[in-house]
């Protein structure tokens, strides 16, 4: 975690209580124009989270929908793409772990990829939600003129760059 996030909402676990609370999250301009400049992405329109919030054996359970309007750049051309995410969440947040703890390897199932660790009997949401923003983002984006650009440039296409590609390329060499 960063030092000081952009898009903070910190809850206290004294907070939460026994019974399951919802709500809504809702990044401001200066939130998203900072999110959208440690992002490297040229805006962020809005950025909206409903979610449930519950406390449960494991930790405390964070569920639910992530919107947000946003350009992002073509990897070719570089022009400003519009960007619509849509991306149900599904966050653990658990105690910090003691590092004497922890054993050398640690293996995470599929199940714990999306654990988040707190410290200080707090959690941040709006941290939470910005980094599913960030690993809902197409790292690779190509606009509707990329494949164009990259002809123009003489930059081979996913086709031609792949195994099957240089197996054409040597077969139309031998003729």
């Amino acid at each position: 975690m960063i030092d000081k996030p952009e898009f903070s909402h910190i809850v206290k676990l004294s907070e939460i209580g026994s019974k399951p609370r919802s709500g809504t999250l809702a990044a401001g301009e200066e939130e998203r124009c900072a999110l959208a400049l440690r992002f490297d992405i040229p805006k962020i329109s809005s950025l909206t989270a409903t979610y449930k919030l519950e406390a449960g054996e494991r930790g405390i359970a964070f569920t639910g929908l992530l919107t947000s309007n946003l350009h992002q750049s073509c990897v070719i051309t570089g022009e400003e793409i519009p960007v619509q995410v849509r991306d149900k969440f599904d966050i653990l947040f658990i105690p910090k772990a003691d590092p004497s703890d922890l054993e050398e390897e640690i293996e995470l199932t599929e199940e714990e990829c999306d654990l988040v660790e707190y410290e200080q009997s707090q959690i941040d949401l709006g941290e939470a939600l910005a980094q599913t923003l960030y690993l809902s983002l197409d790292p690779y984006l190509r606009g509707p003129n990329a494949d164009e650009a990259a002809r123009k440039k003489g930059l081979k296409s996913e086709e031609e760059s792949g195994p099957f590609g240089a197996l054409a390329a040597l077969k139309d060499k031998l003729g």
